[in-house]
């Protein structure tokens, strides 16, 4: 019997098994939606200090014993404010300030966790373990993509303007710093939703590698979220087949699908794809 098949009835058998490919499922949605705007928006960094600045939230919310959404979440737009606080008022340019205060708050988390004793939840948080979530955590994934699907629906049109043109948004009078403090919450609930399966390390590469791989694949931006959620699925189902049957870390594995993927199209892409260029240059 080979490991598709063992797979397959594993789905059939095991509850844990089934939330997980949902949860997983559901993840991949919300990074492709989300990963679209951070990679216009020329956000990567701030994706990957967003998902780093959370731990400490994580790690309080597990000390107090409520839910880590709201620890996260304060910690989250914490960080966003005050890398756009040292912009302001300082010299330093806004990369700076990102690894600033990531990095603080990221080495804040690690302290913060080993006060607590959860050695075994510090590897599942950096790494993530999606056949270890529970029906809950189903639960609370499926509310925040129903969060992030309306964030992006009643504000398409101004976040598409603010991607494209800051500048011209202003101008329209657009409030552009409330988009982008109401984006960096969303990012901050992708980031938590995304513990289990991916990791804190890890998901700021579920957010980036499956909309980079939709941006050189399309030039619209409702088929590049289309793509992007489409792959990210991809990446996520496949990955938590190869941690099932071979027992991988789960978020490793989603990841490293993904970014078959964007090889795959680095290569092959229409339009983009390096090899096909060369093959047109001859």
């Amino acid at each position: 019997m080979n490991s598709i098949t063992l797979f397959l009835e594993g789905l059939t058998k095991y509850n844990f098994l089934q939330t997980a490919l949902v949860t997983a499922i559901l993840v991949g949605i919300m990074s492709g939606i989300v990963g679209s705007f951070i990679i216009l928006r020329g956000m990567s960094l701030m994706g990957d200090a967003i998902s780093h600045a959370v731990l400490p939230g994580v790690a309080v919310a597990y000390m107090l014993g409520i839910n880590l959404l709201i620890g996260a979440s304060i910690f989250g737009l914490l960080a966003a404010m005050l890398i756009g606080f040292v912009t302001m008022k300082s010299k330093l340019k806004n990369d700076t300030a990102i690894g600033i205060v990531f990095s603080s708050f990221f080495a804040l988390g690690f302290i913060l966790i080993s006060m607590a004793e959860s050695t075994t939840n510090l590897h599942h948080i950096l790494f993530g373990n999606v056949l270890a979530v529970s029906d809950q955590d189903l639960i609370t994934t499926a509310i925040v993509l129903v969060v992030v699907v309306l964030f992006v629906v009643l504000f398409y049109k101004e976040l598409l303007i603010t991607s494209f043109d800051n500048t011209f948004a202003r101008a329209y009078g657009l409030k552009t710093q409330v988009l982008h403090y109401g984006l960096m919450l969303i990012l901050t609930l992708v980031t938590v939703t995304a513990l289990q399966t991916v990791g804190i390390i890890l998901i700021v590469a579920m957010l980036i590698t499956p909309a980079a791989t939709a941006y050189l694949l399309t030039n619209k931006m409702s088929s590049m979220i289309m793509i992007a959620a489409t792959f990210s699925v991809f990446a996520s189902v496949i990955g938590l087949y190869f941690s099932f049957t071979f027992n991988w870390a789960s978020g490793p594995a989603i990841v490293l699908t993904a970014a078959v993927f964007f090889l795959l199209a680095f290569l092959f892409s229409p339009k983009q794809g390096i090899l096909i260029k060369k093959r047109a240059a001859n």
